[in-house]
């Protein structure tokens, strides 16, 4: 996913501001793709300058007035081209699986404390996801709009119920480790 597509995504949902879809970001695209305020307004630029997007008309905004922003035409085009487009999945680049890895050769000190320390963050998000779900999607919300977005949120409850239950599984596993200094690798 490309930073551009998802600022069309956001200004073809509600026309926005810079400010406006930087809080948006916050609030709901952010969860899985983020962008800094400096990018979203770079992207903005650049879309305009693309013919993508443009100033709502009619509303100059004086000095220290923010701009709003709504997609034309060649932007749903390009947003439509680009949903069509099949892309294979990307590769998984986790740095904790690394350094796991790197802990097998090197040892393990630190290792479980911020296995803890991420089950945390994983257990925290889950929560805030099904927060989120309890609240905007009750039965009946069933329009093709909702559920597909329903199906994006189920993706993040997904990963991180995917991503606790790993790490409880890890911490399990350091609970059974022999103390360190005395593996395999000390022979």
């Amino acid at each position: 996913m490309s930073l551009p597509h998802a600022i069309l995504t956001a200004l073809v949902e509600k026309p926005s501001s810079g400010l406006e879809l930087t809080r948006r970001f916050d609030r709901s695209i952010g969860y899985f793709w983020s962008a800094t305020h400096q990018q979203i307004y770079r992207e903005l630029g650049k879309l305009e300058g693309e013919g993508l997007i443009r100033e709502l008309p009619g509303l100059q905004p004086a000095r220290g007035q923010k701009k709003s922003y709504e997609v034309l035409p060649a932007g749903r085009e390009e947003l439509a081209r680009w949903t069509a487009a099949p892309q294979d999945p990307k590769p998984l680049r986790d740095t904790m699986l690394l350094r796991l890895r790197a802990a097998a050769v090197v040892g393990t000190a630190g290792v479980e404390e911020d296995l803890r320390r991420h089950l945390d963050l994983h257990e925290r998000q889950l929560a805030e996801y099904e927060e989120i779900e309890e609240r905007d999607f009750p039965p009946g919300r069933d329009s093709a709009e909702d559920r597909l977005r329903h199906l994006v949120l189920r993706a993040g409850i997904d990963l991180e119920t995917f991503w606790t239950g790993w790490l409880r599984h890890a911490l399990a596993e350091f609970a059974e480790l022999p103390p360190e200094g005395t593996g395999a690798q000390d022979r």
